[in-house]
């Protein structure tokens, strides 16, 4: 099987409670890098492309530097997705290590925590990053998020500060009225510096009252494995619902050739969502209205 990218957490450690993202069930924990360079060894074969997260901030590491080399080793290329929180802390240089494709900041972090900084303060390091980008041009991307335009939990208010922000640094119109009736999903600020538009999704779980069928990338394009090895059909299943298989335990060539595995691919073909967290998630709709 081959696959687009395979989201490895190396760790569930955040440092921050954003409002729009669930609890997390397992225990803190965070990938060895033995463990991480075995795990990047199996994932060689069937992708060329890791995302550095589930849940968790790889900003979090002293130590990230070491899994990125181990990622370059093998000749991956890294999608790395951070709040942008604990990049004060890190020598930017390293968010332009070689090995990363795509550095993804969720910049709607900062208002959805109560951060012991300003937001000047939260923003120095990470227009920082993309001067230095700029200044050196590395073929990364920097994909700056504001996933919150959806009507129900938008922040007007502080995205017209964010995009006044951005406007002024960028030298190019950002006006907040017309985002929020054209929608764009992106605009390029600089090159290969993107500001990037989503709504709010909702997590999957088992006690939501949605039951429906139909098709997934999960399986398809990606999937997952959590920092404590377990796994997971996609990149959503932060808890391990579905956990098919644990690389503490087994091969991951043993897992994707399981029975389970070939039953969710099959049942996403013709439209059919076999596990019971599939049914209940409803992010599959994005997939199905392309359909």
């Amino acid at each position: 099987m081959k696959f687009h990218r395979v989201y490895v957490e190396i760790t569930n450690i955040c440092g921050l409670a954003c409002s729009f993202c669930p609890a997390k069930t397992l225990p803190p924990q965070t990938m060895s890098l033995d463990f991480f360079e075995d795990i990047v060894s199996q994932l060689s074969p069937c992708t060329k492309e890791l995302a550095l997260h589930v849940v968790g901030d790889p900003l979090v590491l002293s130590n990230l530097d070491a899994y990125l080399d181990i990622a370059n080793k093998f000749e991956m290329k890294i999608s790395l997705t951070t709040s942008g929180y604990f990049l004060g802390k890190k020598e930017p240089k390293l968010l332009l290590h070689q090995s990363i494709k795509q550095v993804n900041i969720s910049l709607n972090s900062y208002n959805k925590n109560s951060m012991p900084i300003s937001f000047e303060e939260y923003m120095l390091p990470i227009l920082g990053l993309c001067d230095l980008k700029l200044e050196t041009n590395p073929n990364s991307f920097i994909n700056l998020r504001v996933w919150n335009l959806d009507e129900e939990q938008s922040e007007k208010s502080f995205n017209q500060t964010l995009f006044k922000k951005l406007q002024e640094h960028f030298n190019i119109p950002l006006y907040v009225e017309d985002i929020y009736k054209q929608k764009p999903k992106n605009i390029r600020l600089a090159s290969k510096i993107l500001l990037h538009f989503d709504n709010y999704f909702e997590w999957p779980s088992l006690e939501t009252k949605n039951m429906s069928h139909g098709t997934c990338q999960g399986l398809h394009s990606h999937f997952g494995i959590l920092a404590n090895g377990d796994v997971v059909p996609c990149c959503l299943d932060k808890d391990g619902v579905m956990a098919l298989g644990n690389l503490h335990v087994k091969s991951l060539k043993n897992i994707l050739q399981s029975k389970r595995v070939q039953e969710i691919r099959d049942g996403f073909k013709n439209g059919f969502a076999i596990e019971l967290l599939c049914q209940k998630c409803t992010y599959k709709e994005r997939f199905n209205e392309l359909l």
